[in-house]
C-alpha cells in the first residue's frame, strides 16, 4: 500500500473518486441497455451486465423473464447451472434435456428440463448453433494440467470454481453445482463416439435468448471450456441482458413443438397451481 493510502481518510477519498467508473466487464446499475428489442419498454430491463473472461454471474429470476446472452468478442463459452428459485434441490438435468427431447444438439425451439420433468427455460432464438450438452466444465485439476495453474483465484480460472461461487451467493454450497450445459461451444459426437470440438473463435455477437419458464436462480461461468484444443488459456466477454416478459400460453409455438414437450410444460403449470 502506497504511503498515502495507509491513511484511512486518504483512502476513503481514493476510494470515493472512483465512483462513476466504468469498465466493459461490469453490472450496470440501474440497468440500461440501448439495444432492447422492438417492444420492450426500458423499465422492463431488469439485468444489464458483461461478464469478464474468467468472471461469474448469478441472478435470480421470475417465470417468463427473458434473458439475452450474447458472445461479445467471440470466443465466450457461458457454462450455465439453473435451479428452481423456490426449491433448489430442483435443478437443470442435462441428461434428461437431451433424452426426453431426442436430441443433444440444442438450439431454438428447445427446451431445458429439470430433474423432475419440469421445464425451467425455453431456448426462444439461437444465431449462435453450437453448443454443448455433453463435456461439462473445467475444474482446478483440469486446468492445472493443461495451463499450469488452475486455482480459483489464479490466472486461469476454472469453470466449476467459478460456478460455486455463483451459487455461493444463493445460499448454495459446491455440493449443489451439477453438470452444465456450454452455450457458445459446440460438441459434435461421431460416429465411433469420438468428440469433435466446434469451437471457433467465431464472428462476434452471437446470441441466445432464453425464457424462464419457471422462477430460477441461474449461474454462468464464463471460462475456456475443458476440451478445448488451444494450448493458450482463451476467454472474451459475455453479456447478459434480462427483461420482464410473459409467461407462456396455451398456443406458444415452443411450448407446441413435440409431445413431450407438451407433457413438461404441464408438469411446469401444475407445479403453479399449488
Amino acid at each position: 500500500m502506497s504511503h498515502s493510502l495507509a491513511d484511512p481518510k486518504a483512502a476513503r477519498d481514493h476510494a470515493r473518486a472512483q465512483g462513476g467508473t466504468r469498465v466493459e466487464a461490469m453490472p450496470i446499475l440501474p440497468p440500461v441497455a440501448d439495444d432492447l428489442p422492438e417492444g420492450v419498454e426500458p423499465a422492463d430491463l431488469l439485468w444489464e451486465e458483461t461478464i469478464a473472461p474468467g468472471g461469474y454471474a448469478s441472478r435470480r429470476l421470475a417465470r417468463g423473464t427473458r434473458l439475452r446472452l450474447i458472445d461479445v468478442g467471440g470466443d465466450a463459452c457461458a457454462s450455465l447451472n439453473i435451479f428452481n428459485a423456490e426449491l433448489p434441490t430442483e435443478r437443470l438435468n442435462v441428461a434428461d434435456t437431451v433424452k426426453v427431447q431426442w436430441n443433444a444438439y440444442l438450439g431454438a425451439g428447445k427446451l431445458l428440463l429439470s430433474d423432475m420433468g419440469r421445464v425451467l427455460a425455453s431456448i426462444l432464438n439461437d444465431d449462435a448453433e453450437t453448443h454443448d450438452a455433453f463435456c461439462g466444465t473445467s475444474n482446478a485439476a483440469s486446468n492445472a494440467r493443461k495451463y499450469g495453474e488452475g486455482r480459483n483465484s489464479g490466472s486461469f480460472p476454472n469453470g466449476r470454481d467459478r460456478l460455486i461461487l455463483g451459487a455461493a451467493k444463493h445460499g448454495l454450497t459446491r455440493r449443489d453445482v451439477h453438470p452444465c450445459l456450454n452455450l457458445f461451444k459446440g460438441a459434435r459426437i461421431e460416429k465411433d463416439g469420438a468428440i469433435t470440438p466446434v469451437f471457433g473463435p467465431f464472428a462476434p455477437g452471437r446470441s441466445v435468448l432464453l425464457r424462464a419458464e419457471m422462477d430460477v436462480i441461474i449461474v454462468i461461468a464464463n471460462c475456456p471450456h475443458v476440451a478445448d484444443p488451444r494450448e493458450a488459456w482463451h476467454s472474451t466477454p459475455l453479456r447478459a441482458t434480462a427483461w420482464r416478459g410473459p409467461i407462456t400460453h396455451e398456443q406458444d409455438p415452443v411450448r407446441n413443438v413435440t409431445p413431450e414437450g407438451q407433457r413438461a410444460f404441464l408438469n411446469t403449470e401444475d407445479y403453479y397451481l399449488r
